[in-house]
């Protein structure tokens, strides 16, 4: 079968639910599609339901922090597979960290799970409809989410981490 083109893609999906898409990207043979958090469920049945889609299988699910972007800091982002014609798709929702709410997916996919909790656990993404949403590899007792940039890479007070030490600056005798 034939690869859909992005202008395929984006045809059936802006038929069924308009002009909400506000990115499309293809790039290294990979179509990127930014949609409403709110809207995320829609979109993703319809890209696995829809006989002329079928992106069937959800390979990953993950979040990225970006801190510059106002209002919309947390994307989700979900990596999707057409197996017949083995092409991806990335689907993004982008939700504020003051309130990081979106719908689970586990209703589509139950591969979805896991995945959401790890997303959760690192990132803080309430996903909502989840059955056991909870931290799965960091300590319950963690109030704070590890991948989110919002700590200094290195503890600046720690001694032998002083770039003197590591030939980063000062002066070499």
């Amino acid at each position: 079968m034939v690869p859909l083109s992005i202008n395929d893609i984006k045809s059936n999906l802006e038929a069924a639910f308009g002009e909400i898409f506000s990115e499309w990207i293809d790039a290294y043979e990979l179509v990127t599609v930014t949609a409403p958090a709110d809207k995320n469920l829609l979109v993703l049945e319809h890209l696995r339901s829809h006989t002329d889609l079928s992106f069937n299988f959800l390979t990953d699910l993950c979040a990225v922090h970006y801190p510059d972007r106002a209002g919309e800091e947390l994307a989700v982002v979900y990596h999707l597979h057409n197996m017949r014609t083995n092409q991806r798709l990335r689907l993004k929702v982008f939700v504020p960290v003051a309130q990081p709410d979106v719908n689970s997916a586990t209703a589509i996919w139950n591969s979805a799970n896991w995945m959401e909790r790890e997303t959760y656990d690192f990132y803080g993404v309430n996903f909502i409809g989840h059955p056991n949403l909870r931290r799965v590899l960091n300590v319950d007792e963690m109030d704070y989410f590890p991948m989110r940039k919002e700590f200094p890479l290195e503890d600046q007070s720690r001694i032998d981490k002083d770039d003197e030490m590591f030939g980063r600056g000062g002066s070499f005798n």
